[in-house]
């Protein structure tokens, strides 16, 4: 059912900074700032050769990351984003076999445009998952 990693999201105290080591000390090349207020989060990419790095960075005062980084001051890995070929047919077989969606269990446009879905930490050995239709 998943397919390729899409990439691996590291919440940042400082996105500016986070891009800047990406850039300049690892040589990467690295995403505009996308502001996403559907999502609370501003976005950076780190373009690899095999899969992408999701920097983010709490938008808005009600932000769902904002917590996160309160506890993880530092930043740290926060989701990882799975490829799938049709999130609905997804979706169903994952509830049917007893996995959580977040959220309203209805996909979200995400940040590269694509419906995402969220599924629940505790179904995935405390691994917060992203499923992105390709």
């Amino acid at each position: 059912m998943i397919g390729n990693l899409n990439h691996v999201a590291i919440v940042v105290p400082d996105l500016e900074e986070g891009a800047r080591t990406y850039r300049g000390t690892l040589g990467a090349n690295v995403s505009d700032p996308i502001d996403l207020p559907e999502h609370g989060v501003t976005t950076v990419f780190v373009n690899l050769p095999n899969t992408k790095i999701e920097l983010l960075h709490p938008l808005g005062e009600n932000s769902p990351i904002a917590g996160f980084l309160a506890k993880n001051p530092s930043g740290g890995m926060h989701h990882v984003c799975y490829e799938v070929d049709d999130i609905i047919a997804a979706r169903d077989r994952l509830e049917a076999d007893g996995m959580r969606v977040l959220g309203d269990g209805e996909p979200k446009i995400g940040a590269h445009n694509k419906p995402v879905l969220f599924l629940h930490p505790k179904d995935f050995m405390g691994t917060l998952v992203e499923l992105e239709q390709v």
